[in-house]
């Protein structure tokens, strides 16, 4: 990607140069860049195998409309990702070259990386930048097998929507979760982060996303093999630590949704500059059995062994020292405790 006056210009071959992926072809479609005047620079991330290769059949039937929809104000780049991590490399780049906003087409998996990418040795890359660059904001369009941060918004898998949104270019700034561990290395969520059962079971779902939805029923299935409640300590806001026995699930929210539709935190709302948290505690499974209606809908937080509170951090660790207690964010295993997770207000403007 070559950086001019007008923006990011167009040329024959377009590539983003990866630290950590080979360098992928991606090209402007078609759009002229000759208007005197400034236009915005989009760049369009897609994961084409997402929701076993819909996503990539659903962007290629979308592109003549985003072209006709944008290309009159629009540079519009496309890149294709080619693996794990790969989003998060473009998306930096993207933001070096000055990138007016960078959309993730796909489900929370691609989402998850592209806001990752927003960041970068612990703070934005925006931040980091030598001269000053107009904002970067992140654009969705949801495709994904379960876009369960979209829900929170009432955001449907409609990609033409979703180009209207983009279109309007609407911007408010939303908060993001941050997880921290022993390995020192930072990791972002914009959805929500959780921890033993859910983060077990999103591990086993993640292998069966082949089969579209039914791999949360999968996923839940084998998570619940061997599983046993644990007692955990928890350090709320930086305060105490207590102790909280026979932990079911930890559940920190930006949002509201997981699992497939879960709305798993009901009260999340990530303009607050807080975290939802919900506690599951000596869940049995029949618990969830009788119990699963409420789970997606909402009304669980009156559920006896529930309880909710609102924080800027929790810290867990697990009493038992024995380790193998699962961590998960936006989908995405992120290894096993102690961690601790916290909410950066504000931290990226979002189109809505």
């Amino acid at each position: 990607m070559v950086a001019s006056g007008r923006g990011i210009s167009m040329v024959h071959t377009m590539v983003f140069r990866s630290e950590l992926q080979p360098m992928t072809p991606e090209r402007f479609l078609g759009i002229d860049s000759s208007s005197s005047s400034r236009r915005k620079d989009l760049v369009f991330i897609v994961n084409p195998q997402g929701a076993n290769g819909r996503t990539g059949r659903e962007w290629r039937k979308l592109v003549p409309y985003l072209k006709s929809r944008l290309g009159k104000d629009c540079n519009i780049c496309e890149s294709l990702t080619s693996g794990p991590c790969h989003a998060i490399d473009i998306t930096r780049e993207a933001i070096r070259e000055g990138a007016d906003a960078v959309i993730a087409v796909g489900g929370d998996g691609t989402l998850h990386e592209v806001v990752n990418g927003f960041f970068w040795a612990g703070k934005p890359v925006a931040s980091q930048m030598n001269e000053s660059t107009r904002s970067t904001a992140l654009g969705l369009i949801p495709l994904g097998t379960g876009s369960d941060f979209a829900r929170t918004f009432g955001w449907k898998n409609d990609p033409c929507e979703a180009v209207e949104r983009v279109a309007r270019g609407l911007r408010s700034k939303i908060d993001v979760g941050v997880i921290s561990g022993e390995s020192c290395e930072n990791h972002y969520f914009i959805n929500i982060a959780d921890i033993h059962l859910s983060a077990k079971a999103g591990f086993h779902a993640a292998r069966y996303k082949r089969f579209g939805k039914l791999c949360y029923v999968i996923g839940a299935l084998q998570g619940f093999m061997g599983h046993q409640n644990k007692d955990m300590r928890i350090k709320f806001n930086e305060g105490e630590w207590v102790t909280c026995p026979k932990v079911t699930a930890i559940c920190a929210g930006n949002a509201k949704y997981f699992g497939g539709g879960m709305k798993i935190t009901p009260n999340a709302d990530p303009f607050t500059g807080n975290l939802e948290v919900v506690i599951l505690q000596d869940f049995k499974w029949y618990d969830f059995v009788l119990k699963l209606h409420k789970l997606y809908n909402g009304t669980h937080l009156s559920v006896k062994n529930v309880s909710t509170r609102r924080v800027l951090s929790i810290e867990v660790e697990d009493i038992s020292g024995k380790g193998g207690i699962y961590i998960q964010s936006d989908g995405e295993h992120l290894g096993f405790l102690p961690k601790k997770i916290s909410v950066l207000p504000a931290a990226i403007e979002m189109i809505f």
